[in-house]
């Protein structure tokens, strides 16, 4: 078999390109701080490098979403936290109408401070987040948890839809409770019928009760302030049953995340030290290749003869 001065000359060239290519990736890949350029150079590779992405950036939406049922549970605990301290004075007060020894004047100073806190507790009962929406009306967030009705009574106006956060693979966390869940109404038993009653009606007759020197009256709203509170009391062991598997979950999601990425860095990032020393092989390869070349280049059949 002959093997032409061209066959060299063509093989030297294709093997020069291929040094050239690799030695090209090899830089472009350092720059890169990545193992895979393009999907096609590495086709399992790539579809693992996608997989583990797609998986990372779900496990950042649930954290965000627990990041803000956090601060919506901590702005209806913080909420609550003032609502039970007012409640706790309401009950205060109660107890001090009852005493036989205070007159009509020194109880009406009462009811007033009453009718403050009942005010407040209600400022409480439609508080909003930052966005505007209302905490306690359920679904209906855009209006007032708690206002009056035609007949002057404040009344619930929210309704008693719970609302769900994805936080996990199939898992969800309520990001709300209702008015009614916190802000409860107490059963009134009256000539032997029982009645719902409101949770601002009870404490509005509770002060007119009071105002007026009423006795049954006040002997029943102070019965029914232990109720109230009870109810807010139970909303806020609730909010810090959800506040900690909003913790657990959040740390079961970072120790995912960190688990996640250190596989991606394992398939995808570049390992310096194997980089370097395949680069320093190729540029080798290229210049030995490079010297033969120059070589075979001024091989002709003149000089064969010379």
């Amino acid at each position: 078999m002959q093997i032409s001065t061209s066959y060299l000359f063509d093989r030297a060239s294709q093997q020069m390109g291929k040094l050239q290519t690799d030695l090209a990736k090899s830089h472009a890949q350092i720059s890169a701080q990545k193992q895979v350029l393009n999907p096609s150079d590495a086709p399992d590779q790539s579809a693992a490098i996608l997989r583990l992405k797609s998986v990372i950036g779900r496990q950042d939406s649930y954290s965000k979403s627990l990041d803000t049922v956090n601060t919506r549970l901590s702005a209806e605990d913080a909420s609550l936290k003032s609502a039970n301290e007012l409640i706790v004075r309401v009950k205060e007060l109660a107890i001090q109408a009852s005493n036989d020894t205070l007159g009509t004047t020194d109880r009406q100073a009462i009811g007033t401070e009453l009718k403050g806190l009942r005010g407040q507790l209600l400022s409480l009962a439609n508080t909003q987040d930052s966005s505007g929406n209302y905490l306690f009306a359920g679904s209906r967030v855009s209006q007032s948890a708690f206002a009056a009705d035609a007949s002057g009574q404040t009344v619930y106006q929210g309704d008693q839809t719970r609302m769900n956060v994805m936080v996990g693979e199939n898992q969800s966390i309520p990001i709300n409770r209702t008015g009614s869940d916190a802000f409860v109404r107490v059963v009134r038993t009256v000539d032997g019928v029982s009645a719902g009653v409101s949770f601002f009606q009870s404490l509005d007759d509770l002060t007119e009760g009071i105002n007026k020197s009423d006795h049954t009256a006040m002997q029943r709203g102070l019965g029914e302030v232990d109720s109230l509170q009870q109810g807010i009391s139970l909303a806020q062991a609730s909010i810090g049953t959800d506040m900690k598997v909003v913790d657990q979950q959040a740390s079961i999601i970072r120790d995912t995340i960190l688990s996640l990425k250190t596989t991606l860095s394992n398939i995808e990032d570049l390992d310096y030290a194997t980089a370097f020393t395949q680069m320093n092989k190729q540029m080798l390869a290229l210049e030995a290749a490079q010297s033969s070349f120059a070589k075979i280049s001024q091989l002709s059949l003149f000089n064969y003869i010379k």
